[in-house]
């Protein structure tokens, strides 16, 4: 059974940053692959800022399809607006269980905040959770630390932003060396962030 790291994100647009965490991750941890899951909609961003979903994903696509290891994943894309993690969990291992143990890969800064997820308590229960440093304020809940479902796993730190290289872009600065290639083509030739 493959062991499989969702890397969940609005990939707005996917980056270095991103791919060299993900990258390591199935690198240097014993994760077997990771999928890039695209979200719609998050609760908490608002959908005026995000490109059109499948064009995230065609980014995404392209920024890992040289990397047997990194997939794409629009499984969100069915689920009913606006979602949340505890439901794609449920439909990813109806839907693959047999095949792929899945776990989540997530920020530092997102497990300091993982308390206020929905049904967060199950996701603990059931998943592993995969976690990269982040520089950013506050404390890791108590309950989280040295928990055996939470790996710290020691990935560089990354502090490229999809908000920098769409505000920077859009001011006409080059930010092509922070795109994996196919991404940045895909941005250009599409007219994207101007």
């Amino acid at each position: 059974m493959k062991k499989v790291g969702l890397y969940f994100g609005t990939f707005n647009p996917i980056h270095i940053g991103h791919m060299v965490i993900a990258n390591h991750m199935v690198e240097f941890s014993d994760l077997d692959e990771v999928w890039f899951v695209v979200t719609p909609q998050s609760p908490f961003k608002v959908k005026k800022t995000l490109l059109d979903d499948n064009h995230r994903y065609q980014m995404v696509f392209e920024a890992t399809k040289d990397f047997t290891k990194l997939k794409p994943s629009k499984i969100e894309f069915d689920l009913p607006q606006p979602n949340y993690t505890v439901n794609t969990l449920v439909h990813l291992d109806e839907k693959h269980g047999k095949d792929y143990n899945f776990c989540l890969i997530m920020g530092e800064d997102n497990l300091k905040s993982f308390h206020k997820w929905k049904n967060y308590e199950a996701i603990l229960e059931g998943y592993d959770l995969y976690v990269y440093p982040r520089v950013s304020e506050g404390t890791i809940e108590h309950q989280f630390d040295n928990h055996p479902k939470v790996h710290q796993v020691k990935a560089p730190i990354m502090e490229i932003s999809s908000t920098f290289i769409r505000k920077n872009h859009k001011e006409g600065k080059n930010i092509r060396t922070m795109l994996p290639d196919g991404v940045w083509d895909y941005m250009d030739e599409m007219n994207f962030y101007r």
